[in-house]
């Protein structure tokens, strides 16, 4: 089964990030749902994660889930390029990373803007979105 990365649809950063992924995922390793789809809902649930919270990045990978700065490093780690050095990051502590997560999470939509509604793939690409 795919890796499935849960990202806010309506935030402008994090539509960029998932085409960032995209174009880095030349194995074709990951899935994408936005976090307000019923897809959503439905597969975080019982992880005790309340959909509605869209501040988060969530990555189910292997039937666990990894949150902000975790799940952000653990995507980067499977990416083309030299993006897997940063995985290195992943020694410093998760609270001290998320600081610097939490922080751009709560100003993305002032500094990145935000759509009215969930971007839509192209056609050659909704193979890779669920819900």
């Amino acid at each position: 089964m795919h890796p499935v990365i849960f990202f806010d649809g309506v935030c402008n950063l994090c539509n960029r990030a998932v085409q960032f992924t995209i174009r880095r995922d030349s194995k074709n390793i990951f899935r994408f749902a936005s976090l307000q789809s019923e897809y959503a809902a439905e597969k975080i649930a019982p992880f005790n994660i309340a959909p509605e919270n869209l501040d988060s990045f969530i990555l189910l990978e292997d039937g666990k889930v990894y949150q902000r700065s975790t799940a952000a490093l653990r995507v980067v780690r499977k990416l083309n390029g030299l993006w897997p050095l940063l995985y290195g990051f992943i020694i410093i502590p998760h609270f001290i990373r998320d600081v610097v997560y939490n922080y751009i999470s709560k100003n993305r939509y002032k500094w990145f803007g935000k759509q009215e509604s969930c971007w839509v793939p192209t056609s050659e690409l909704k193979e890779k979105f669920l819900g």
